[in-house]
């Protein structure tokens, strides 16, 4: 059972990756709404892969990408960005973002990812 971690400081963002990716199968998530939270829920439960998007409150994803990756360097990390924020989305890569996925996504595009990553 594959277990997705969902990083975003808006909950109807959440919700929708959520919906998205029930109807490709998915059924195990967490949640989050902040960087900090993120690392914590990821230390703890340890899922196969994080949705993580860049601009959060207390944290924000390239933050959390870093810490994420302390806790396990080969965490499985695909970022989720707006447009405009292409520099960004170039660290996340460098700092060890899988694929980066452009808000508002395209469910399919969202769908092929991560099953490219986790299967």
């Amino acid at each position: 059972m594959q277990t997705i971690l969902i990083v975003d400081d808006a909950a109807f963002m959440r919700m929708m990756i959520k919906d998205n990716l029930k109807k490709s199968g998915y059924t195990e998530f967490f949640e989050a709404g902040d960087g900090e939270t993120a690392v914590a829920v990821y230390t703890d439960k340890k899922p196969d892969l994080v949705l993580l998007d860049i601009t959060m409150p207390n944290m924000d994803g390239i933050q959390a990408l870093q810490a994420i990756k302390k806790v396990n360097p080969a965490a499985k990390v695909v970022m989720c960005s707006a447009m405009g924020q292409e520099g960004m989305v170039v660290e996340a890569i460098k700092l060890g973002a899988l694929d980066f996925i452009v808000k508002p996504f395209k469910p399919e595009r969202l769908i092929q990812t991560v099953k490219s990553i986790i299967g």
